[in-house]
């Protein structure tokens, strides 16, 4: 599952077809949507994203991460945004998303603006598009028109994509919503502006399957560069860039880090 480095310009180009094909399942999804009955939502969205990824740039990795875990699961109907013990929110593959006040805070403005026309799953699919934008990646445009799901159990976000997870693994996930190879391949490569805590990777500096060694395949620089970040016995929910070169620019340089042994994750 390797890209060649001369396809690796396209790949922004595909995550945003992937992005689009997936936004726009659901049936009476149109292209503004909300021209008539709230001309101002989209540019609601975008000043608010933009707003607290000026406060804290690695919100954009968040807004897109919450997204994707939102329509993993049962669609992009922003099922994930529900509170509740029971809740998707509240499963084990979900306890570290970020960015829930980027949309309560948009999700507020609109209400004061439109009352309850702007659906949350739209204002969540605009956010992620905001997200990218702002981290110098591609835009595209958002079908909007989604109506809230009002289900939200937990259990049904058992099969998300882990950080642990192999790459058959990876793949029967991917499989099951209809994605292949290709598309498993390109969405990672959303972590190119994200984030992960030492707890689900030193294992592989320090253990790695369970033989007291570390992982073979990590670069032996960068290995030396992520023991510095994550000590043995250090701070587990310390946070690391994903992609070391440029955390907070949506770019290619993910991939070329893989590539040459200085993937973070084990799933990468």
């Amino acid at each position: 599952m390797q890209i060649p480095i001369e396809q690796m310009e396209g790949v922004c180009l595909r995550f945003v077809v992937i992005l689009v094909m997936v936004m726009s399942v659901e049936s009476k999804l149109k292209t503004g949507f909300y021209s008539s009955s709230c001309p101002k939502a989209e540019k609601v969205v975008r000043s608010t994203v933009e707003s607290h990824v000026k406060k804290d740039p690695t919100i954009a990795a968040g807004l897109l991460r919450l997204h994707f875990h939102d329509c993993f699961v049962q669609g992009c109907d922003g099922s994930v945004l529900i509170s509740g013990s029971s809740a998707e929110r509240n499963a084990l593959p979900n306890l570290g998303l970020r960015g829930f006040q980027v949309i309560d805070d948009a999700k507020t403005q609109l209400e004061a603006l439109c009352p309850g026309v702007v659906s949350c799953a739209d204002i969540l699919a605009l956010a992620a598009r905001d997200a990218v934008d702002l981290s110098d990646g591609p835009s595209w445009v958002v079908p909007t028109g989604r109506r809230d799901g009002r289900v939200s159990s937990s259990s049904q976000a058992s099969n998300l994509p882990s950080p642990l997870d192999s790459i058959a693994v990876q793949r029967q996930k991917f499989a099951a919503k209809g994605l292949d190879d290709d598309d498993l391949v390109t969405l990672a490569g959303a972590h190119t502006i994200g984030q992960t805590d030492c707890a689900f990777f030193r294992y592989r500096l320090y253990n790695f399957t369970a033989t007291g060694n570390s992982d073979p395949t990590i670069n032996q620089s960068f290995l030396a560069q992520l023991q510095t970040l994550c000590p043995k016995n250090g701070d587990a929910s310390k946070r690391v860039a994903l992609d070391t070169d440029s955390q907070t620019k949506f770019d290619v340089s993910y991939f070329k880090n893989v590539r040459d042994g200085k993937g973070v994750l084990e799933s990468d």
